[in-house]
């Protein structure tokens, strides 16, 4: 294999749990011919989060190799509904939803993909022109045994727990997108290795040669532990507000940092991210600042690298007292006339989840303003208030307070 070949394939592997089969993927780019890459995403929310750009930057890395995409909106699927993961059955979404959360996929997704080398598709195109004999012997193609091989499916059932008849059509669904558009390779995550291989298989019986599959790992939310997921609360949007983005970047934990490069990151290369966590590990160097660096990729490559700048100087302004606040982004927060005290201001501007807790901080001597602690719980502030409020050292807002209907 030529080293180009073998250098191409390097990249594609960095960061994928595992390439089935790796072989036929080398023979592949090997032919030299532009190679269809596909993956789906059923629109089961508005927006797209940095889970969702694992497979995001893995296209996009096909595409600097020459190849074209295919970016799958599974807006037919959609209303099945993909229990993968679920041990129950997923409610399906309806065509109103589907069609709202699709166009706001399409006008995101090219924040991270190459226009010209990346087909939008949706598999309504040849599922809403199949008939229901058309359906019936495509169902015709696998067992129910097999069917109950899926790791979800199998423990659903030896629980005695209910699975619908039209779940089952979910993986056949997804493999025949992979036959409808001639798929050479195929991403999905971890959790969709089943539905993946189904695609293999129906390309076989219908005698195209089968896709390799690629999977990717599921990237961890802010949390650490669970699947970034928008239901979770864990995720950081691609069309967040810049200073969220960071300051959300900022929060991860120390050892889910190194995984998020790895995933994430196009600037630091494997090289670079080993040199950086040997120096962390070794005293040398700040966490907080290769996250910083991280941030600052994020930011920029949603939102342009001027936003970028601005975000982290807001932040530096407010965590670490350099610079103007002027950048943070200004947060209008409704008080009575008569003003709040500081609790119910730090509640109000959603900095604390309770006037409980923002007592608390206020008696660990966690809260700022302006960079100045406050320890005086009686303190009060009235409408035309501004000012930086901060808890801890990475939450904080730059407020104004005004009353209702100004």
């Amino acid at each position: 294999m030529p080293l180009a070949d073998a250098d191409a394939l390097e990249l594609i592997a960095r960061g994928a749990e595992d390439i089935l089969k790796r072989e036929e993927l080398a023979t592949r780019l090997a032919a030299g011919r532009p190679l269809r890459i596909k993956a789906g995403f059923d629109p089961t929310a508005p927006d797209l989060h940095l889970g969702h750009t694992v497979l995001l930057n893995k296209m996009r890395q096909f595409q600097e190799l020459g190849h074209q995409v295919i970016f799958l909106i599974g807006d037919f699927t959609g209303m099945i509904g993909d229990p993968t993961g679920k041990n129950v059955t997923r409610k399906p979404l309806t065509r109103d939803d589907i069609a709202a959360n699709a166009s706001t996929y399409a006008a995101q997704v090219y924040k991270v993909l190459d226009r010209e080398r990346t087909e939008v598709r949706f598999n309504s195109e040849w599922f809403d022109a199949m008939s229901a004999a058309d359906m019936v012997r495509l169902a015709g193609q696998h067992t129910v045994a097999r069917m109950l091989e899926r790791d979800d499916f199998a423990k659903r059932y030896a629980a005695q727990q209910s699975i619908a008849l039209h779940e089952f059509l979910y993986p056949l669904v997804q493999g025949y997108d992979s036959v409808a558009l001639k798929a050479d390779v195929e991403l999905g995550g971890t959790d969709q290795r089943f539905n993946l291989l189904m695609g293999r298989g129906l390309q076989e019986h219908f005698g195209q040669p089968p896709q390799i599959v690629l999977t990717m790992p599921l990237l961890e939310g802010l949390d650490g532990v669970q699947k970034m997921s928008k239901s979770l609360g864990n995720t950081i949007g691609i069309d967040e507000p810049p200073i969220d983005m960071v300051t959300k970047t900022l929060k991860i934990g120390d050892d889910l940092l190194w995984r998020w490069i790895e995933l994430l990151s196009f600037d630091m290369g494997a090289v670079d991210a080993k040199r950086l966590q040997a120096a962390v590990a070794a005293g040398q160097l700040n966490p907080r600042d290769v996250k910083l660096r991280l941030a600052r990729e994020l930011v920029a490559r949603f939102h342009g690298p001027a936003a970028a700048e601005l975000a982290i100087a807001g932040w530096n302004a407010a965590v670490r007292g350099e610079g103007d606040t002027a950048s943070l982004p200004l947060t209008d927060v409704v008080v009575p006339a008569d003003g709040v005290r500081i609790a119910a201001l730090l509640t109000a501007a959603g900095l604390t989840p309770s006037n409980s807790e923002a007592n608390r901080k206020l008696k660990e001597r966690s809260v700022r303003i302006d960079g100045e602690v406050v320890e005086d719980a009686q303190r009060l502030f009235t409408p035309g208030f501004s000012g930086v409020l901060a808890v801890g050292k990475r939450t904080f807002a730059r407020v104004r307070l005004v009353t209702a209907g100004t």
